[in-house]
């Protein structure tokens, strides 16, 4: 009866890790249990530490081999596994409100893009298409000085929003636009709702902290027109004049009260790496003024972005009220942290300067650059998103979770090979030449076969097989060389001795034998595993230099990668996930 019980919470553990392509876990198991056997509910406290170690035990094997089992033992289940409906967007606010529905992404191109950035792309390229709208790219480029844009990251930029798939419709630059800020920055000082303040910041903050005007603030509009003009014109230096727009000088948040919209930045210390634009301005907007304008100027309708910009929205409604605008619609979507992954745009700058990354797709960071490289799909990446959504919640997830979506994608498409890495050298006694074909696709005949081929001298045959295998393995141990035969280990060392034991698969199963995979001595390549923890070398099979540089593959019970670059007796591949 404990053997019976013992099996079934087996099989839910092992189909638990399989449908979240990662550990399975303890609770998802009692649940299971109970509703397929609730006569055993009055004993669950018993059961719990068999449960526990049963889990531990799945959780120690390999997911190729769970997932095998879970093929031969119950494929029914399985199927069902797998089949999951994609999560819907919930409706955008206010729609009726507005002719067309327009989204737009707003990166500053002064570093490359990367996971955090997903979200921001995704809901709002996919919004705009849900409701037949368009989607807009839009370059804030305008700082020269402090978050200094740099030419190679605005097609950086539009490369990998090609790659996951989000066509823009229209695309703006900041920096071709500095006429539009000093037209309606002009107008708003004439019209008394914004002025030049000449303080120094430390005067100005402590005036406003105590909800005081400085002394700028009620100078006549004609005053200011002629200290703006002094901004244009150089008369101030930088430093020495900002715009400002005025607020309500009670409000809760000092950083809301008169916010600064434009500023001097010496043009010829910061000239902009745009060649059409390097010196030619001196006077460049603060974020709020230029995004604000923008939006309203665009005809955005809503703007997706995270919650840390609620005090910008703040902000910008003073602009819109003073030009009597309506504010767009506004989504903020909670923090999205992904454990183990660097999101900050500095600390990967300072890693690359510090030779902690090699490259902006170094496959330790998470750029849509190094997930390209690696093999995680710009489907996977948008899944993940699409099930997040927009709420406000803030969340935390792990790489495993992205796995899991790229998992899916990859299974079946990837052609299958092996690998062993940190190879030891396995000799076979009394052993025939044997030539054997396996599928590309164990799902997928349709795929085609791959062959190897077992030489021998004098009746002994040389294969490789993992130093992880090896290790294992004492005089005695009978193991399957995968697809080839059953072998009884004679000698153990650094050279592994063994004779055959048996052929067949049966055999095997009957006898519930180890899998062990193998590379022929005579056909096997030079392979380096790139991982973000390292580098694997080892042996692979010889038919994996058939498969072009970009391709992904799967090395059976390693993981899935894509092949980098190869030669003529090697190949590189960088590693994607288990």
């Amino acid at each position: 009866m404990m053997e019976e019980i013992k099996e079934l919470i087996f099989k839910f553990a092992l189909l638990n890790a399989v449908e979240h392509g990662g550990n399975a876990k303890v609770k998802p198991v009692i649940g299971r249990l109970m509703a397929e056997r609730p006569d055993l509910r009055p004993e669950i406290k018993e059961l719990i530490p068999i449960i526990k170690e049963v889990v531990e035990e799945v959780n120690k094997m390999r997911l190729e081999e769970r997932k095998r089992i879970v093929e031969e033992k119950w494929p029914e289940e399985l199927a069902e596994t797998e089949v999951k409906t994609e999560k819907k967007l919930p409706p955008l606010p206010n729609v009726e409100k507005y002719k067309r529905v327009i989204t737009r992404f707003a990166p500053n191109p002064d570093c490359v893009l990367h996971l955090g950035s997903a979200r921001a792309i995704i809901l709002s390229y996919e919004y705009a298409k849900m409701y037949n709208g368009l989607f807009y790219l839009r370059f804030e480029d305008t700082d020269p000085r402090t978050k200094r844009p740099a030419l190679e990251f605005y097609d950086a930029i539009r490369e990998d929003l090609l790659w996951l798939g989000c066509k823009w419709d229209a695309e703006y630059i900041q920096s071709d636009r500095l006429l539009i800020y000093y037209k309606y920055a002009e107008r708003l000082i004439s019209e008394g709702k914004a002025y030049v303040c000449t303080c120094s910041r430390e005067y100005f903050s402590e005036r406003i902290k105590y909800a005081k005007p400085c002394p700028c603030r009620n100078l006549p509009p004609e005053t200011h027109l002629e200290r703006w003009y002094g901004m244009l014109n150089g008369t101030y230096r930088e430093g020495e004049a900002v715009v400002r727009i005025k607020t309500d000088l009670t409000h809760p948040n000092p950083a809301v009260r008169d916010w600064a919209a434009l500023r001097i930045i010496d043009p010829e210390k910061y000239p902009h790496p745009r060649p059409e634009i390097g010196s030619k301005y001196r006077v460049w907007p603060l974020y709020n003024f230029a995004c604000g304008l923008d939006d309203h100027l665009m005809g955005v309708t809503h703007i997706i972005r995270g919650k840390e910009h609620i005090s910008n929205e703040i902000k910008q409604r003073y602009l819109y009220y003073h030009l009597g605008w309506n504010y767009p619609e506004t989504i903020h979507y909670g923090r999205l942290k992904v454990v183990g992954a660097i999101l900050s745009k500095s600390k990967i700058v300072e890693g690359l300067k510090s030779g902690i990354y090699s490259s902006w797709d170094d496959i330790k960071l998470a750029t849509f650059a190094a997930l390209r490289r690696r093999g995680i799909t710009p489907e996977a990446i948008r899944k993940l998103i699409l099930d997040i959504g927009p709420k406000t919640a803030d969340l935390t997830i792990s790489w495993e979770n992205l796995y899991a979506y790229n998992r899916k994608i990859i299974d079946a498409k990837a052609n299958r090979y092996f690998f062993v890495p940190k190879p030891r050298l396995l000799k076979i006694h009394e052993c025939k030449p044997m030539k054997i074909k396996l599928p590309l696709h164990p799902e997928h005949k349709e795929k085609g076969y791959r062959e190897l081929e077992v030489k021998t001298k004098n009746e002994t045959a040389e294969v490789w097989i993992s130093e992880y295998d090896a290790e294992k393995l004492k005089v005695g141990s009978i193991f399957r060389l995968i697809g080839l035969f059953n072998v009884e280990i004679t000698k153990t060392g650094e050279v592994l001795e063994a004779k055959i034991h048996s052929l067949g698969h049966e055999d095997a199963r009957k006898l519930k034998l180890p899998l062990v995979q193998w590379v022929p001595n005579e056909n096997k390549i030079n392979l380096e595993v790139v991982r973000p923890d390292g580098v694997d070398s080892g042996y692979a099979e010889e038919n994996l230099i058939r498969e072009n540089a970009g391709s992904l593959i799967q090395l059976v019970r390693y993981g899935f990668g894509r092949v980098d670059r190869k030669r003529e007796d090697k190949v590189v591949i960088y590693y994607a996930h288990p």
